[in-house]
């Protein structure tokens, strides 16, 4: 179960179908085109190329993906898909009918747009921990959409739609930049996910995040973290937060939700024990935090 998903987008009407199969609504802005998507019947190979790089969201149905001449994947709601300028992708739509369309957005972003933004974050942001320097990562294209991306790309959704207002492109850069940042920091935790061991004697924040997951019981505290890190704890902080996009005590609360979700499924543990497992020291603020990360109780979903 994905728990950051897109809210969505109002449907097309059915006489306003020009086609059942990519059918698309397209909203011009300076700096990047909104395509909306929808896809009434089942369909295969169907082939989408844009000029510009293009961040591809779903909000419903489901579609397999061929990209870079691989092998498809499955490419659900709650997920997001980065495609580099001139790459065809080619799509299936395995279950898509009259009603059990797919929804899906593409945003165009201009290469001037992007790179004027890491530029821009390079210069006032410079000496990464995690990569030498801000920009998109290709290899790590599709991405399970954190809280952060979710919510800036269902603003950028907004403003595309329905906003009227004679600032409404200013409005739109300013989003487009933060969607950018958001980007790129939901790539460096995909990239400390896969690979924090390996880059724990080299990177400090690959060296704490592996000490976090191997020792999540412990209670943890900003000073012995960054003295782990070797920084300074304000200093800590704000490099943790800048290049990944939570804090550090919220990594860590969203690593023993994760923790605590894999105790659940294996459905041997009470909600207690797993409360205590996964690092929490409080029944009630571990059901309160699993509810707001996940949209149901411990209970609830062990059941489920």
């Amino acid at each position: 179960m994905h728990s950051h998903y897109i809210a969505g987008v109002p449907w097309r009407n059915e006489r306003d179908l020009r086609t059942l199969v990519e059918n698309r609504t397209t909203y011009t802005l300076n700096n990047c085109e909104l395509n909306i998507f929808e896809t009434h019947q089942k369909a295969e190979a169907v082939n989408l190329c844009f000029g510009d790089l293009v961040l591809t969201a779903m909000l419903k149905g489901k579609k397999v993906m061929h990209l870079f001449d691989r092998p498809g994947f499955d490419y659900l709601p709650g997920e997001s898909v980065i495609v580099p300028p001139n790459e065809v992708m080619k799509i299936d739509f395995p279950e898509a009918q009259m009603d059990n369309p797919t929804q899906c957005i593409a945003l165009s972003i201009s290469k001037e747009m992007i790179e004027n933004t890491f530029n821009l974050l390079n210069e006032r942001l410079p000496n990464k921990e995690l990569t030498k320097e801000w920009g998109l990562d290709l290899s790590y294209f599709h991405l399970i959409n954190t809280q952060d991306l979710s919510e800036i790309i269902n603003r950028f959704i907004r403003i595309g739609v329905k906003e009227r207002s004679k600032e409404k492109d200013l409005i739109a850069s300013f989003a487009l930049k933060e969607l950018l940042i958001r980007l790129t920091q939901t790539q460096a935790r995909e990239l400390l996910e896969k690979s924090y061991k390996h880059m724990a004697t080299s990177n400090r924040l690959a060296y704490v995040v592996d000490y976090i997951k191997n020792n999540i019981r412990e209670n943890f505290t900003l000073e012995s973290l960054s003295e782990k890190a070797c920084m300074s704890k304000a200093h800590f902080s704000r490099t943790f937060k800048v290049e990944l996009g939570l804090s550090p005590m919220e990594f860590i609360l969203k690593e023993r939700l994760k923790l605590a979700k894999q105790y659940l499924q294996l459905g041997d543990y009470q909600v207690q024990e797993v409360c205590f497992m996964s690092g929490f020291n409080n029944t009630t603020y571990f059901i309160r935090a699993f509810k707001n990360e996940f949209g149901v109780t411990p209970k609830v979903f062990q059941v489920g």
